[in-house]
């Protein structure tokens, strides 16, 4: 579980970075939108893989200690990606809708990123 937390840390670093790059872009940039959209999206994402990092532990320490293990907050990761949506959805002026759903899933693709180098580099 400390790998989780490992990664979850690298994590945060890059999102500090992406969203220091899409004020950047939004502020000098004639995509404001955009990056908006991916921001935001990022920071959704973000929130949900630091959901998943908190569920995952208790659900580690219910099955070492023999409980009934929770669910992962499913739920709550989807009820996330959709608020992220609903505001792009209403304020299009400020968020782009499809920029919106890619930040969703940078973390994501971020982490796959991260052990595929973390692989590369055990062999």
């Amino acid at each position: 579980m400390e790998d989780l937390h490992y990664i979850f840390t690298k994590q945060k670093k890059v999102l500090f970075f992406l969203l220091a790059l899409c004020v950047l872009g939004w502020a000098f940039t004639p995509y404001a939108s955009i990056f908006a959209g991916i921001g935001l999206g990022a920071f959704f994402g973000t929130y949900n893989f630091w959901i998943l990092v908190r569920r995952m532990d208790k659900f580690d320490r219910s099955v070492s200690e023999g409980r009934k293990a929770s669910s992962l907050g499913t739920a709550l990761r989807f009820g996330s990606g959709v608020a992220a949506v609903a505001i792009a959805m209403s304020l299009p002026e400020h968020f782009h809708l499809i920029s919106t759903v890619i930040g969703l899933m940078l973390p994501y693709i971020f982490l796959v990123i991260e052990r595929i180098v973390h692989l590369a580099k055990q062999h």
